[in-house]
């Protein structure tokens, strides 16, 4: 790497706010020597284009002896960040790559068929004669020989040991802050019906209820099930041509036979970092979940091992100490460039309208306050998008019921998991100014503009601490991780709304259990994120009149696809607000829309497991919404 043609290798014609000093600062800290850099850049300030910069500075083949590395990968958790990339004519050199299941075959009758599922995948010994033209191995072979590979980063790490995804002499990860999540995510094990083809072949034993310990019992059956997955693949693989079913069992067994040598092989490893936990919630006959925390000796194979010099940039990296930590770094060999935010304060205000905890326990008496807040806020913002974070689906679900009982359900529209990117877009796309009621919606969303002005966190996002990994964290005192994971999803959400200096958006608090957060986690809050909070205010908004909710929409809101969704409806009408402040008041705009993308101490005795509804008291989240590991915080984001 020459750290000296970082700054030229800018790819766009000018620099904005602190790119250019932020630029310079990365490379002082890489020709100081520094294997791995920490940018912290706040939401809005073109990590993309950063990123860009670095990887040009990678070393090129012409100045590389044959047995050193070369080029470099630009990796994003986000899937949407990818798309992007990929749309972006700034970043049109970096070459992207999906995972096969993303491509469809060529060949004659196959057009319908995933890569993964083509017949190259299912029958032994097969010539494709079109393999120069599949458009996966296309973009594969491209990306593996141009100097920036773009890629996820599941599968960045699922090419690790890859003969085609060497290593490369620089590593530029975006969106690090979950780096250590991500990473235990990929790393857990799901052994359940739908996972394990030969579920019915085996009796799965209750793990809590042996003397050997939740554990090792786990542990002697995955090595039985090891022996079983083993044999019928072999018996796949002696019919030679497979169906497409037969070849999605074949893999799916080599996935469950590579996860089980990976938990048995760490887990006997009397040195490894990892901690391994359990959960099987149904007892004997149940479905298993095994866990990793902390899978430092995952991750040095996956990234560490993948290159020379690495990047990690995100906006809420909190704690350098503690992220170093969780990824297996140490904090002395690290370096931290922090950029500075060089948006108005008065851009991108806070307001204090919290109606009480949205915890368990208080959410009944809650979340109907919050509902009518809601109303009140599309009252002040007639002619204005808004974005609702519900933090689950059965929050969501409640209160658009509440905002159809109230006759405003015209305005809004909601998603559910699987039609989750199609509303996303058809809200976007909308000319009307409707409010959308999302879950997991904090993080790669680019609402510039009029596409989102004002929005509204409806609870402190705490972990949930039905994950077994959240409790023995806790059980374990690590409390300040658990705010700072929470404060890290607020900062986020809180950047999808104003995108540039000379964009604004404001940001609404519903929960009383996020003014708790704040306080808890003071230490770790960025300075320019700590201006934000010490100019909240209480703003006085409109009583509660459903029509003046509704006045900035169609007089006929055309059909509808069901409540709440508002399908199809177009605006036919304008106005301006009269009861939002300008944005230099530190509010939204009143343009219309011309749209064009857990108070409690911290001490460590007492136990998260019995305490499922203490969020709003910092100590332990819900966990009684959903399916934990269908609302779980990346599970709509993770992607391939």
């Amino acid at each position: 790497m020459d750290p000296d043609r970082i700054v030229a290798e800018f790819p766009a014609p000018s620099f904005r706010g602190a790119q250019e000093r932020a630029l310079a600062d990365i490379a002082d800290a890489f020709a100081a020597g520094n294997r791995v850099v920490l940018v912290r850049a706040p939401t809005g300030s073109g990590k993309s284009l950063l990123a860009r910069a670095i990887a040009g500075a990678a070393r090129s083949v012409e100045e590389a002896s044959p047995s050193e590395a070369t080029g470099a990968y630009y990796t994003t958790p986000q899937v949407s960040q990818l798309d992007d990339v990929a749309a972006d004519d700034l970043l049109d050199d970096l070459s992207v790559i999906r995972g096969k299941s993303n491509y469809t075959c060529i060949l004659p009758g196959e057009e319908d068929t995933p890569v993964n599922r083509a017949p190259c995948a299912r029958q032994r010994g097969y010539d494709c004669s079109v393999q120069h033209r599949c458009p996966y191995y296309s973009d594969r072979a491209i990306a593996s020989n141009r100097p920036i590979a773009a890629m996820t980063l599941a599968y960045f790490m699922q090419t690790a040991g890859s003969d085609v995804f060497r290593k490369r002499d620089v590593v530029v990860v975006d969106e690090a802050h979950g780096l250590a999540e991500w990473a235990e995510m990929y790393a857990t094990i799901e052994l359940s019906p739908e996972t394990v083809p030969v579920w019915d072949d085996v009796g799965v034993p209750d793990i809590h209820n042996d003397e050997v310990g939740p554990l090792e019992r786990t542990a002697r059956f995955a090595k039985a099930l090891l022996g079983v997955c083993s044999d019928e693949k072999d018996e796949l693989l002696a019919k030679g041509d497979l169906t497409p079913e037969e070849a999605a069992r074949r893999d799916r067994l080599q996935e469950v036979i590579s996860e089980l040598k990976w938990f048995l092989e760490d887990y006997r490893d009397t040195e490894s970092a990892t901690t391994w936990v359990v959960d099987q919630p149904d007892g004997e006959g149940g479905t298993l979940t095994i866990k990793p925390l902390d899978p430092e000796k995952y991750l040095k194979h996956t990234v560490w091992d993948r290159g020379n010099r690495f990047a990690l940039l995100s906006a809420t990296i909190l704690s350098k100490e503690s992220f170093c930590r969780g990824v297996g770094l140490n904090p002395e060999e690290v370096a931290l460039v922090d950029v500075e935010h060089t948006f108005p304060v008065e851009h991108r205000p806070l307001f204090d309208t919290t109606q009480g905890k949205m915890t368990y326990e208080h959410r009944e008496e809650t979340l109907p306050k919050v509902a009518r807040l809601c109303l009140r806020l599309m009252a002040r913002h007639p002619d204005e998008k808004g974005l609702v974070h519900a933090h689950s689906y059965a929050i969501a679900r409640q209160l658009a019921e509440r905002f159809d009982q109230f006759g405003v359900g015209a305005r809004v529209r909601r998603h559910d998991s699987d039609d989750r990117d199609a509303q996303l877009e058809a809200w976007k796309a909308s000319d009307d100014p409707e409010v959308f009621v999302s879950v997991k919606m904090e993080e790669a969303l680019d609402l510039h503009g009029d596409l989102c002005r004002w929005q509204v966190l409806c609870k402190a996002p705490y972990l949930n601490t039905g994950d077994s990994r959240v409790a023995a964290r806790l059980e374990d005192g690590q409390w300040p991780w658990y705010h700072r994971a929470a404060l890290r999803t607020v900062i986020q959400a809180c950047g999808r709304v104003v995108r540039a200096p000379d964009d604004h958006g404001a940001t609404y608090l519903a929960d009383s259990s996020l003014l708790d957060l704040f306080d808890r986690a003071e230490a770790d809050t960025p300075p320019w994120f700590r201006d934000q909070i010490d100019r909240m205010s209480t703003p006085d908004l409109p009583e509660f009149d459903p029509d003046a909710a509704m006045a900035g929409m169609a007089a006929d809101p055309g059909p509808s696809s069901g409540a709440g969704h508002g399908i199809g409806r177009r605006r036919s009408g304008g106005g301006s607000s009269s009861g939002s402040p300008s944005p230099g008041a530190g509010s939204a705009s009143s343009t219309a829309s011309t749209a064009s993308r857990p108070s409690g101490s911290s001490g460590s005795s007492r136990s998260s497991r019995s305490s499922r509804t203490r969020s709003g008291d910092g100590r332990a989240g819900d966990g009684d919404d959903d399916d934990p590991m269908a609302d779980h915080p990346l599970s709509d984001v993770w992607g391939e």
